[in-house]
């Protein structure tokens, strides 16, 4: 089984952009790492994609928003992040 798409919308010196990169690394994960500090049009795509959420990180997981660093570690804690993997 392939894992889904994963994308996070990081920037420099954010601890929980850290995280969630340690979360998704814990479990094995492979991940596309985007900084918006360092490509102006990057974030401008991340807000278009979030609906206009500003803070980082922002994760995607396939076509689903995850949301931030506390949804992501919430989202693992109920199990959810398993399921979503295995649906994508």
């Amino acid at each position: 089984m392939s894992q889904p798409n994963i994308i996070v919308f990081s920037a420099r010196f954010c601890g929980y952009c850290v995280a969630a990169e340690r979360l998704l690394q814990s479990k094995g994960l492979d991940y596309e790492l985007i900084k918006i500090d360092e490509d102006p049009a990057q974030r401008d795509r991340m807000l278009e994609m979030t609906g206009g959420a500003q803070t980082v990180p922002q994760i995607f997981i396939g076509d689903t928003h995850v949301g931030g660093f506390d949804d992501l570690s919430a989202l693992n804690h109920s199990g959810g992040l398993d399921e979503l993997l295995a649906s994508c």
